[in-house]
């Protein structure tokens, strides 16, 4: 009984670290989108005054 208990643990560890992780692989994808669109439409001048980030 024990060992079942040790297995289905295991299991639901197992199960709720993979899908933290696959929640924080969308957040970096949606930053990285969001962080691309803002040099892209950060303006033609270089480094302008209106950027909304300080990077």
């Amino acid at each position: 009984m024990i060992p079942l208990l040790l297995v289905l643990l295991l299991v639901l560890i197992l199960f709720g670290a993979g899908f933290a992780l696959h929640v924080l692989w969308w957040i970096a994808v949606i930053a990285l989108v969001v962080w691309l669109l803002g040099f892209l439409f950060r303006g033609a001048g270089g480094r302008s005054r209106n950027t909304w980030y300080r990077w």
